[in-house]
């Protein structure tokens, strides 16, 4: 617990020395590609119009932009070393060179890794008259950490409520006056083995890590407007390989989980309906997917093609329907299993309960009808804030990953490692799984 810790600030420190540099770059590592952007900080508040007020008050552009097919990775893990070590070379290599400019410090997001959210609670009497800084440090210190195994990794560790005297609903209690201080906190944690991996990888590359978070937390910022992020939503980022589905209230993640499936499932049930190739699987389902079928789809023939040399086999065709026929099963599969894991998590317990779908894989046509039938909500396709310098290749939803980490890396939320918490307290007590904490709480 301490070494990662102490591991965490060392990665702030290395954040804020890199700001002051003034250039950063941003790595999302998924399964189908991994996307690099090279963001420039100059300080001063670049708001401009039609642009979201979380990137309007960044002070960051992006100045360099490339993605290169993923290799290596499945289920949002990295498999192969050595594969997923030159894609994120080739990535970054491309983004410094349209940059201009040689980049140290890289902040990095990656899915899968069997995230677990745990909610936790502390409280302290306040030492002077005022709540200050060291409070703050003791009620995090205070809270009830559970024992989460040897092989896990602590990847966030969020206040998201305070309360002072029974006056709940404080983002930051520094300053008020008041007797007794607790603290709601959300923890995150991860499969160690993964966050080693993905920080070696980045080593190897001669890159400095200077933060890491999950990939369903940084869509969320980037895809949820403010409303949606004050009064309860869920942001489901359907990657390649995983889907991921964070929820959010009062600015805050308070719960977050991951799918073992996304978009290449649905390629490779393509690939193995249809009896073609997994590239041409993955064309056909780009240009002619979708999950609705209509009258006029069984007139609708799609070639299959092919190069086996066998003249029959590489002529064939088949209709839309029969391909919507493939694809709706796994896409249904996906969002069956996505609404377990919110009904797990109480979602139905908020105030509000917008359903926000991001990721490169929402992009089917029909996906959204589906969903508001399956999850049962309000559902809207998410397009990640628009941020400056950004080109247009990278607004697309598949780049909300890479998008809400600059925003991510600009403004980083108040983390445990944050405050100076005193060394003796790292308690490893009672654990209540988040579900429950928010049920209570909000």
């Amino acid at each position: 617990m301490i070494e990662l810790y102490e591991s965490q600030r060392a990665m702030r420190n290395m954040r804020r020395a890199a700001m002051q540099r003034g250039v950063i770059a941003i790595l999302d590592v998924g399964t189908s590609k991994i996307a690099c952007l090279v963001l420039r900080f100059d300080g001063s508040d670049t708001r401009d119009e039609g642009i979201g007020s979380l990137a309007g008050q960044s002070g960051f552009r992006v100045i360099g932009a490339a993605t290169t097919r993923s290799r290596g990775v499945r289920f949002g893990e990295i498999h192969a070393m050595g594969e997923t070590e030159r894609a994120i070379r080739t990535a970054v290599q491309a983004a410094q060179k349209m940059a201009g400019i040689r980049v140290d410090h890289v902040i990095a997001a990656f899915s899968g890794a069997d995230p677990r959210s745990y909610g936790l609670a502390g409280q302290v009497d306040v030492m002077g008259v005022t709540v200050d800084e060291q409070d703050v440090a003791r009620v995090l210190s205070a809270c009830d950490v559970p024992d989460f195994g040897h092989d896990r990794e602590v990847l966030h560790a969020q206040p998201v409520n305070f309360a002072l005297d029974h006056r709940s609903g404080l983002i930051d209690p520094r300053g008020q006056i008041g007797a007794e201080l607790s603290c709601d906190m959300h923890m995150l944690t991860v499969q160690a083995q993964a966050v080693a991996n993905l920080a070696h990888c980045v080593k190897r590359c001669d890159l400095e890590l200077a933060g890491l978070a999950s990939s369903a937390y940084v869509s969320g910022i980037a895809a949820l407007v403010e409303d949606e992020q004050e009064l309860g939503s869920a942001c489901i980022d359907m990657g390649g390989g995983a889907t991921g589905i964070s929820i959010f209230i009062k600015k805050h993640m308070i719960y977050s989980d991951s799918v073992r499936m996304g978009g290449d499932h649905v390629t490779s049930d393509i690939s193995m309906g249809l009896q073609v190739p997994m590239a041409t699987a993955e064309r056909i389902k780009t240009f002619y997917g979708g999950v609705v079928a209509t009258g006029m789809d069984d007139r609708e023939l799609i070639e299959c093609g092919g190069e086996t040399g066998d003249w029959e086999h590489d002529r064939r065709t088949v209709s839309r329907t029969e391909l919507i026929g493939i694809m709706r099963p796994r896409v249904e599969e996906i969002l069956e299993e996505v609404r377990a894991r919110l009904d797990a998590a109480g979602f139905d317990h908020l105030p509000s309960q917008q359903i926000v779908l991001t990721g490169g894989a929402s992009q089917i046509p029909g996906l959204d009808g589906l969903a508001s039938k399956i999850l049962g909500q309000q559902v809207r396709l998410g397009r990640p804030l628009r941020v400056h310098g950004l080109p247009q290749a990278a607004t697309g939803p598949g780049f909300a990953g890479a998008v809400g980490l600059c925003l991510f890396a600009a403004h980083p939320q108040d983390e445990w490692w944050d405050f100076e918490i005193p060394v003796d307290r790292y308690p490893a007590r009672s654990f209540k799984r988040a579900v429950q904490w928010f049920r209570d709480n909000w």
